[in-house]
């Protein structure tokens, strides 16, 4: 009985050591899963920058807009520095957000998209010991935010605003991010996780339009800055080793 008894303490010792190096200073970990970005957004008017070369200053007033949610599928790989310390590289594959105009421009619904890529590096650190199954954190990081294959969409919108045919370059910048979350251990190796994220972001979206005139034709540029304040979420499974 007692041998019973010391082959079986022995036992729970060997699984909680390997659970503890599973989640403890020097392990690696991967995951991949569903990221849903939630804009908090809104715009400043569209404002009129240079007709033809002349600048200008010309707000048209009561213009606006706003992005729509968007989902993609998101990957990490980190790094325990400590038991309680991790840093992690998250990525995702970029999402296409739509912009819906408000205001006066409310009628013309959606006006163009972007896609946005946010490479993000998070330092976190865990609740817990590293023992245990369930290890909430508080993260703090930075994201490198850019936007490419940005158009307008909407043809009535470019003719009857913009004035004829647009292109769309918008503003890279450093954010940074604000995260908690928490992971389940299922084993040693296996583990599933929720987090969310907040980002203080805007770009100014900056427009170049050509109008067909009598005398030729004239450029016209225009901006907007637009704030994103995106809430991400993201649900992911992982492997640690």
């Amino acid at each position: 009985m007692k041998l019973k008894q010391a082959v079986t303490g022995m036992a729970v010792l060997a699984c909680m050591s390997t659970a503890a190096h599973a989640q403890s200073a020097g392990t690696f970990f991967f995951s991949t899963g569903w990221f849903h970005l939630a804009p908090q957004s809104s715009s400043d008017p569209l404002t009129v920058t240079s007709i033809g070369g002349s600048p200008t200053n010309i707000t048209e007033a009561n213009t606006g807009a706003s992005l729509s949610s968007a989902d993609t599928i998101g990957f990490t790989g980190g790094y325990f520095i400590t038991d309680h310390i991790a840093t992690e590289f998250v990525i995702g594959v970029p999402p296409t957000f739509d912009l819906e105009g408000s205001g006066s421009l409310e009628q013309f619904g959606k006006l163009g998209q972007a896609k946005q890529w946010s490479p993000t590096l998070l330092f976190k650190y865990y609740f817990n010991a590293p023992t245990a199954s369930f290890r909430p954190y508080l993260g703090l990081g930075v994201s490198r935010v850019s936007f490419t294959d940005a158009k307008i969409t909407n043809s009535n919108f470019e003719a009857n605003v913009l004035h004829g045919p647009t292109s769309v370059s918008t503003d890279s910048s450093w954010v940074p991010v604000f995260n908690a979350g928490f992971t389940y251990a299922f084993d040693q190796h296996w583990f599933a996780g929720v987090s969310i994220s907040y980002l203080p972001l805007s770009t100014t979206a900056k427009l170049n339009s050509t109008s067909t005139t009598v005398v030729g034709t004239l450029n016209i540029q225009s901006q907007t800055k637009i704030k994103l304040n995106p809430i991400v979420t993201y649900a992911n499974v992982g492997y640690r080793f």
